[in-house]
């Protein structure tokens, strides 16, 4: 395989199509982009011109826009591409399969969504002239409507996302159990499970267990919340990584993960970290997780990477061009209302929610080296998505002018065991 150079980017939420001459600070990202084999960035949307409907409940914002932005991805530089993600549903099955399609005929290399479980959770493979690598990707947050259907003997599998579903256990101390039993007692929000009990159609939880409807609490000596992946999920993932390596000559697992356990939402929830590791003793070589639009840590891990989230890349969720009946109607605002004026209502004329969160607007670019298949290198390249600009030029990424994200980034990644070094406005990690 010989020497081969990868970067990875986090959520591209791309609603503006960038100038046919460029913007200032976009040929910088394209030279350091383009000096890579391996270019690979989070499709955050949906690609297509209503080509599907909307669903009844979202990623957030009702993700959809012109197809021709594909085109502004590839003048980026990137050619590897996953669409497995909360916004992979927002239009419905025909917006699964027509974003597909358009990709398709641009050649665009992805996975992550196909028209049947099968489909979504195999390996693409980007040929280049180094070597075969294969890309997996998964999502956990997602509405269960945009997972993707197993086929039967009789029935045709369903279009959707490839899913990381994941089990929430509560420990808790004597105080907090007795606390759970008589809120279940005084609301009757068992009520139900309970009557499935009685005709014996559901099983009695274990002693020392109790619930609240579907939140499950387990009588311990301290409060703490322990997540994992669902063991038939973490099954599928790693047959389909053992196979990957079996046919290629590195193995990458996309990760979409907005879920946190903790009160810090920079810190990676339990299962993530599970899977990741998992998926490295599997094969994989690097985990790209994104998702929570902002950082969290970098972990080396038996010789691969987990890149807990990369953030933001584009994020122009502000300047979406249209959004459904749903949108407007579950705010109780009027329904014929136009979108710029939703947005200024949402944040409270950018008073409040994403447009005040510094680490939205900041980010990096993470690159890495292999050399005859071992991890060598590990570099990071700070962004800034305009934090504080127009709306109309507010998330669109350029270089950053200084270190302060190195440094934020140096600090999520300490509790993991990594030290990022930072020279000359990069960071890196040196790989023992």
């Amino acid at each position: 395989m010989g020497k081969m150079a990868f970067i990875a980017t986090g959520d591209a939420f791309v609603t503006r199509r960038i100038p046919k001459e460029g913007y200032e600070g976009f040929e910088e990202l394209q030279d350091v982009i383009g000096k890579h084999d391996v270019a690979f960035s989070n499709l955050e949307m949906t690609f297509h011109n209503q080509e599907g409907t909307p669903a009844a409940v979202s990623g957030g914002t009702w993700a959809m826009t012109d197809p021709r932005c594909l085109d502004d991805m590839k003048r980026y530089g990137f050619n590897l591409f996953t669409t497995a993600n909360n916004h992979s549903g927002d239009y419905g099955e025909s917006g699964i399969l027509a974003t597909m399609r358009h990709l398709q005929e641009r050649d665009m290399v992805f996975s992550g969504t196909g028209a049947n479980m099968a489909e979504a959770s195999r390996p693409c493979y980007l040929e280049t002239r180094k070597g075969r690598v294969a890309l997996i990707s998964v999502c956990s947050t997602f509405s269960d409507a945009s997972i993707a259907g197993g086929q039967s003997g009789e029935v045709c599998g369903r279009p959707g996302l490839s899913p990381l579903r994941f089990s929430t256990t509560y420990h808790v101390t004597q105080e907090y159990y007795d606390m759970v039993k008589k809120l279940a007692e005084a609301t009757d929000i068992n009520a139900y499970e309970d009557y499935g009990i009685k005709i014996g159609y559901v099983n009695p939880k274990p002693e020392g267990v109790a619930n609240l409807g579907k939140h499950i609490f387990k009588l311990d000596t301290e409060n703490w919340v322990d997540t994992k992946p669902q063991p038939r999920d973490m099954e599928r993932i790693e047959k389909e990584i053992q196979e990957a390596k079996r046919q290629a000559d590195v193995v990458l697992v996309s990760a979409h993960v907005h879920e946190t356990d903790h009160k810090d939402f920079a810190v990676p929830p339990q299962f993530l970290e599970i899977f990741s590791k998992k998926c490295i003793d599997a094969g994989a070589t690097v985990v790209i997780g994104h998702g929570p639009h902002e950082l969290r840590g970098i972990e080396v891990y038996h010789g691969g990477l987990i890149l807990y989230s990369l953030g933001n890349f584009i994020f122009q969720t502000e300047t979406v061009s249209m959004q459904p009946y749903e949108a407007f109607a579950n705010k109780g605002l009027s329904t014929d209302m136009k979108v710029g004026e939703f947005m200024n209502l949402r944040s409270k004329n950018g008073t409040v929610g994403y447009p005040t969160l510094e680490n939205i607007w900041r980010s990096v670019m993470a690159a890495w080296t292999m050399e005859d298949g071992v991890l060598t290198q590990v570099q990071l390249y700070p962004i800034s998505l305009g934090m504080g600009e127009l709306r109309t030029r507010r998330g669109t990424p350029v270089m950053a002018e200084n270190d302060a994200v190195l440094r934020y980034l140096a600090e999520l990644s300490r509790p993991f065991g990594t030290e990022i070094r930072i020279d000359g406005g990069v960071g890196f990690i040196d790989l023992k």
